[in-house]
């Protein structure tokens, strides 16, 4: 299982938000590059980097920034956050990034998410962020009627070759990861699924790993230090 490390970007800092609450943030620190080169130190092999700002204007905000996270590591990056049209896909896959997350425009604009899918094939994963199991868009802030185990399968059905699932109540919660979803979403798909939300311990790591899913993200753990991420690295991607 790999383990992607989180950097959500908010007025350029490093932050996390409680439960997708853009009211409810805290800096862990002012220089995400500096962050990267750490994360990169301890061994990491991918980056998962969200722009928060991105995420609510519906357009990439912070690419000078996330370019040159790029180009001070040697990570293999995924990005989410604002890429509502094709040209905000391709400025950001130009970047030399690996893959983006798409979110909002998997349930509002499927015609796209399918032409992107099309030009872009593997290097599009989509971003399943679900409250109460329901999917929520525009940055976290409006829940849909959508079942997101619903739309996986749907989606995995329709190309879409990996799965980022998120569960909001869990995010920067450290209440651990909602693995009753996870495990139903992992039978209802056959593509690849990450899980996202929640992960505070190793214990919740060997959890996730036991359910044979592809990855998972760990953020506010490592801020913390309930998680050490060389430890992860070593005991779950050697």
């Amino acid at each position: 299982m790999i383990i992607l490390p989180a950097i959500d970007i908010k007025d350029g800092q490093c932050v996390r938000l409680y439960q997708g609450d853009y009211a409810q943030v805290t800096t862990y620190d002012a220089d995400p590059i500096e962050v990267a080169q750490r994360w990169q130190s301890a061994g990491a092999s991918w980056l998962h980097i969200v722009d928060l700002d991105g995420a609510v204007a519906g357009q990439p905000v912070n690419s000078e920034l996330i370019r040159r996270m790029r180009t001070s590591t040697s990570l293999q990056v995924e990005l989410g956050g604002g890429m509502r049209t094709p040209d905000h896909i391709g400025q950001m896959l130009d970047l030399g990034i690996e893959r983006v997350v798409l979110g909002t425009v998997a349930l509002t604009n499927q015609a796209l998410l399918e032409d992107a899918l099309a030009r872009w094939g593997e290097r599009i994963a989509v971003g399943l962020d679900a409250r109460n199991g329901l999917i929520a868009i525009s940055g976290w802030r409006v829940t849909s009627q959508v079942d997101a185990i619903s739309l996986a399968a749907e989606l995995c059905t329709r190309g879409v070759q990996r799965f980022i699932y998120t569960d909001i109540a869990r995010d920067g919660a450290l209440t651990g990861p909602n693995l009753g979803a996870l495990k139903e979403m992992q039978q209802a798909i056959s593509c690849s699924l990450i899980a996202s939300g929640g992960v505070s311990s190793t214990v919740d790591l060997r959890s996730l790993a036991a359910l044979g899913i592809e990855g998972a993200i760990v953020g506010k753990a490592l801020y913390t230090g309930d998680i050490d991420l060389a430890e992860a690295i070593q005991e779950f991607e050697r």
